[in-house]
């Protein structure tokens, strides 16, 4: 498993070089396959990680790199979506044949996925907070690729600023989060202590509580802005509504699952030190107020991005909610929902992305009669939209079921009403667009559309995405519900 896990390390880091330096012409026509390569090539390497870190963890470079089952859940959610959305960018960017942009966004894309893939292998919480901050810089610079003018200028790099500054204000908590850790670890063991996570968590019970506790919550507030928590949040809905599609689904499915496995770790720590009463509090409070932010916005979008990426909020409000029961069963439910929320954000924004090619417009309102004019895109946007909102038979159905069950299990009977309660009423808000342009006719639309996809490159990774959420919810194969097991172990135990 050497081999492997440092081979997730390089192949997206080489394609991402390797575009970065093409020649131009060449970047129209290998870029795009180097990329589908290494995407594929990666999400294969993540797999064959899982049966060892079902049973054991894996520990390299005097545990600088290190994955075990809780990292390796988020692994599997982003080299899944690393090689589904580089199969529809190839769809996708033939509309655009400038062979300079082609290069650039491909080796970000790559750069990107690198970085999501590296957080959860680094074995130390300053090494973590660097790859984090590694992925606000290239995604900031994705988010603006495509210009986008509007009445006050350009929209995609208003957006990319505005997460910028955010972000970077976020991840300067996260930088004096980890100092406190650190200092905390220092007491117990010793100076030269290098922010390794094992034994942090072991040493839990002698570290000091004060600094502890400043780097939990300082860590949900840092990291927090990256995942989307209430209330600094402000920066997502902008910035994935003027990104490129392909990148508005990494930045949705994997970069803020990424983010919020960075708190996890922090979680672990503070629990092992001061029991799981406090942080499961925090995390209780921060998703409660991101659900209901979530659950009243989704009402009233009129770009059917920023009505995805509100969605977003929804779904880590949830993961947030779920850690905060804290029974094993809502913990294998938090992970599961993290692989089911990024196939199923990741087909939602793929099957969007189709509308706004058909299109022409992110508006809603001129989007009518999508389930006749796009034979494919459409059933599978209303199914994306059906799974985002926990129908079954899908992934997310059977990990709300397992979050709600384990909150009633461990006896926090007004947090699962409430849960229950919002999330139908996101669904609702779901729903009501998706029926606007899916299923309410134009009298344009025969005339100004013709019927049919814009790509099959298109249409392909939202169908492997469906048959992820479908396995997922109706039988997960043995040896990853075995990992999720022992992932949920790693996570409830003090």
């Amino acid at each position: 498993m050497l081999a492997a896990t440092f081979a997730i390390l390089i192949v997206p880091l080489a394609a991402a070089v390797a575009c970065l330096v093409m020649p131009g012409p060449a970047a129209l026509r290998i870029a795009p396959a180097l990329t589908v390569i290494a995407g594929i090539t990666s999400f294969a390497l993540v797999l064959a990680l899982v049966p060892d870190t079902a049973h054991a963890d894996l520990s390299y470079l005097s545990g600088y790199v290190r994955a075990d089952a809780v990292s390796v859940i988020f692994l599997l959610a982003t080299g899944f979506l690393y090689a589904a959305v580089a199969v529809y960018a190839v769809g996708y960017l033939r509309t655009h044949r400038d062979a300079t942009y082609a290069r650039r966004f491909y080796a970000g894309f790559n750069a990107f996925a690198w970085a999501m893939l590296a957080a959860p292998l680094m074995g130390s919480l300053a090494l973590l907070w660097i790859a984090v901050e590694v992925t606000t810089i290239v995604s900031a610079l994705l988010v603006a690729i495509e210009a986008t003018p509007t009445k006050e200028g350009d929209g995609a790099a208003e957006a990319a600023w505005k997460y910028l500054l955010i972000a970077s204000a976020g991840l300067g908590l996260a930088l004096l989060a980890t100092i406190f850790a650190y200092y905390a670890g220092a007491q117990v063991l010793g100076e030269h202590y290098n922010l390794a996570i094992a034994p942090l968590i072991q040493a839990g019970p002698r570290l000091p509580a004060t600094p502890v506790r400043l780097a939990f919550l300082l860590a949900v507030l840092g990291y927090g802005t990256k995942v989307g928590l209430f209330p600094v949040h402000t920066w997502l809905p902008d910035a994935h509504s003027e990104a490129p599609t392909p990148v508005s689904a990494l930045l949705s499915g994997s970069l803020l699952a990424v983010s919020f496995y960075a708190i996890l770790r922090f979680y672990q720590v503070t629990a092992a030190s001061l029991g799981t009463g406090f942080p499961r509090d925090a995390l209780l409070a921060f998703g409660v107020a991101s659900l209901v932010l979530a659950a009243l916005y989704v009402f009233g979008q009129r770009d059917v991005k920023r009505l995805l990426a509100y969605s977003s909020v929804e779904h880590m409000g949830i993961l947030a909610i779920g850690v905060s029961f804290g029974a094993p069963i809502a913990l294998g439910g938090v992970l599961l929902h993290v692989m089911a929320h990024a196939a199923a954000k990741g087909n939602a924004f793929m099957s969007a992305g189709v509308f706004t090619v058909k299109y022409g417009t992110k508006q809603m309102s001129s989007m009518r009669d999508g389930m006749r004019l796009l034979p494919w895109s459409g059933p599978l946007f209303l199914l994306a939209v059906f799974a985002l909102s926990a129908l079954p038979p899908f992934g997310i159905f059977r990990s709300e079921f397992q979050i709600v069950a384990g909150g009633l299990g461990s006896g926090s009977y007004a947090a699962a009403a409430v849960l229950v309660v919002l999330v139908t009423v996101a669904f609702f808000g779901l729903s009501a667009s998706a029926t606007s342009m899916l299923l309410t006719p134009s009298p344009t639309a025969k005339t100004a559309a013709v019927r049919g996809e814009p790509s099959a490159w298109m249409v392909v990774p939202v169908l492997a995405g469906l048959a992820v959420l479908v396995l997922l919810g109706v039988h997960p194969p043995g040896e990853l519900t075995d990992l999720i097991t022992r992932g949920a172990a790693q996570l409830g135990t003090p």
